[in-house]
């Protein structure tokens, strides 16, 4: 039963479990990367595991993966596959919280790298 706290409904179990199953594809860096890729522009596998630095065989799993959750979709163009992110919300889901940490690593010490202590590091993020 959805409970109101501070305005706000909470979301139902089936939300709740699809939310979870969508940020848990996120939590790979490399599907992550792809997710971030493809905000930027459509691509195919080939320019994707270039981009990324994955093997072939490796990004196209993610990619299933992706495609499996709904997060990316793809079509077909002669003999290639070209993917892209349909959703919008995905997104900027994904450009939030990318840019958020680089911000965050940009201010803590100028080289691009985070300061010893400059905060919660979340994991499966940094080097």
């Amino acid at each position: 039963m959805a409970t109101e706290v501070g305005g706000f409904d909470d979301p139902s179990a089936e939300v709740l479990a699809e939310a979870a199953s969508a940020f848990g594809l996120l939590a790979s860096s490399a599907r992550l990367h792809i997710v971030w890729a493809l905000a930027q522009g459509e691509s195919d596998v080939t320019g994707l595991a270039e981009r990324v630095g994955g093997a072939l065989p490796a990004v196209s799993q993610h990619l299933t993966k992706l495609k499996l959750a709904g997060l990316v979709r793809s079509r077909r163009e002669g003999r290639r596959q070209v993917y892209f992110v349909d959703d919008p919300d995905v997104v900027t889901v994904v450009r939030l919280m990318v840019g958020q940490l680089t911000d965050r690593a940009d201010r803590s010490d100028g080289s691009g790298l985070p300061a010893q202590g400059a905060g919660p590091r979340l994991r499966g993020f940094g080097a």
